[in-house]
């Protein structure tokens, strides 16, 4: 198991309610601001995520703005009893009038240690501490208790803000930007060097090993991906072979995971490539609590239980999920009707994969059961009902793959400011491209009362 880490997310919205208050006085000066806000446990197996929501904006007379910014005790004492009621951490939130990812003064330290224990000892949760610069980027660290009135500060290694796209601000030495490699010239003379920076240093997960998820992993890999995670507990069978990239008669037998992660370590383009091999399902807790470790999820699953616990993973954790696959329709006999493949980015404020059609509630229930799985169940289900039809082609593969790549490029690359251009839907037999319109999510839809609750919330995707 790897040491723990630690990171900080929230979505578009908290981030521009935070903004607009800690930045309102730099356009007179460089007068600083402070709040606080609520923060809830994100797990996985080995990072602990901060999701941050429910800012606390000082009330009048809580708070002396002269240079250095202070605040009332009545201020903190209000935050603290609001952290209680709701079950939550505390944050403490400051701005500076710099740029990029903030250090700490002398006063910044002592502040937030005294602090510290109170937070503690009413919420049973660290204190967080987060700094914001002028240019929105954040920096967090937890004050964690090591014994008797003895705290200490643990930096988080990036602050992702997600919803408008994805932008993520990291530390540079305990994430440090990777060198110019001659092997990525092309690549980075595409976006520049600092949205290569920012695309390496994500942690990208991939689950779903098959015919797209082994391309998109091999577009990852060859973009100058670092950090790479596979999660796939199926293996190589003889019927995979026309379609796995990573595969031949020789892998027969073999985990998906492991011979994807042998072929991508060869032709790795970062100096510090690192995979994950996980023969793990996403829908048991080892599988669930590894994704949580990913700033990105592709989702490269057919089922409708994975997808549901994908989808609960943006709404509660804040961690982007960039969705897909390959439908291929057939006449009575046999011949080809058409085939349609599709991808799309699921974030907050976004519709939720249930809204967009791409599983139906009803099913996860009877894959849990395992009616999915007997052939004398699903012989009597309606013609069109997805369980009945795993056709594809590699060449469909091919075109799925690309599509959610360009999702995830557009997010975090934001190509004339346009993050997320809605679902793309491409049609095989009239060869046409669809953009699809993004309405959210649909009344009744309870996917978006879950965002930022994390470990917090009411519904265990596990258990259906």
């Amino acid at each position: 198991m790897s040491r723990v880490t630690y990171s900080v997310a929230m979505s578009t919205e908290t981030h521009g309610a935070l903004a607009a208050h800690l930045l309102q006085h730099y356009s007179r000066g460089r007068q600083e601001d402070l709040c606080f806000a609520l923060w809830r446990p994100s797990k996985g197996r080995s990072r602990l995520t901060a999701l941050v929501s429910e800012v606390i904006l000082p009330e009048a007379g809580e708070r002396k703005l002269q240079g250095n910014v202070s605040f009332e005790g009545r201020y903190f004492e209000r935050a603290l009893a609001m952290a209680v009621e709701a079950g939550a951490g505390l944050v403490f939130l400051h701005s500076h009038p710099s740029s990029g990812w903030q250090g700490m003064s002398r006063d910044d330290v002592v502040a937030e240690e005294r602090l510290a224990p109170r937070a503690f000892a009413g919420t049973g949760h660290p204190l967080l501490g987060m700094t914001l610069g002028m240019d929105g980027a954040w920096s967090g660290r937890f004050w964690f208790r090591h014994g008797r009135g003895q705290y200490g500060r643990e930096w988080c290694g990036s602050v992702r803000v997600v919803g408008d796209g994805l932008a993520c601000t990291f530390h540079d030495k305990l994430a440090p930007p990777p060198p110019y490699r001659e092997e990525l010239r092309r690549t980075t003379s595409a976006w520049g060097e600092r949205k290569q920076r920012d695309l390496a240093r994500l942690r990208i997960g991939v689950v779903g090993v098959g015919s797209v998820g082994g391309l998109v992993s091999e577009a990852a890999c060859r973009q100058g991906t670092e950090d790479l995670m596979l999660i796939d507990f199926d293996t190589v069978e003889k019927h995979n072979l026309d379609r796995l990239v990573h595969a031949t008669s020789r892998d027969i037998g073999n985990r998906k995971v492991e011979t994807s992660a042998a072929r991508l370590t060869a032709c790795a383009t970062s100096e510090n490539f690192r995979v994950e091999a996980l023969p793990f399902s996403i829908t048991k807790e080892d599988g669930f609590r590894a994704a949580l470790d990913c700033d990105v999820i592709f989702s490269c699953v057919d089922r409708p239980w994975p997808r549901y616990v994908l989808n609960t993973i943006a709404a509660a954790h804040l961690i982007p999920v960039i969705d897909g696959g390959v439908r291929v329709s057939l006449t009575a006999k046999g011949h080809m009707r058409g085939a349609d493949w599709r991808a799309h980015a699921i974030l907050p404020g976004h519709a939720c994969l249930a809204c967009i059609g791409q599983y139906d509630p009803a099913d996860v229930a009877l894959e849990r059961t395992g009616l999915l799985d007997d052939p004398t169940y699903i012989s009597g289900l309606p013609l069109d009902h997805p369980a009945r039809h795993n056709e594809n082609v590699f060449s469909f593969s091919m075109n799925a793959a690309g599509l959610q790549m360009l999702q995830f490029l557009s997010m975090v690359v934001q190509p004339v400011g346009i993050a997320v251009p809605g679902p793309l839907n491409y049609h095989f037999a009239t060869a046409s491209l669809d953009l699809g319109e993004d309405l959210g999510c649909k009344a009744g839809c309870y996917f978006p009362g879950l965002s930022a609750l994390g470990d917090q919330s009411p519904f265990d995707p596990l258990q259906v």
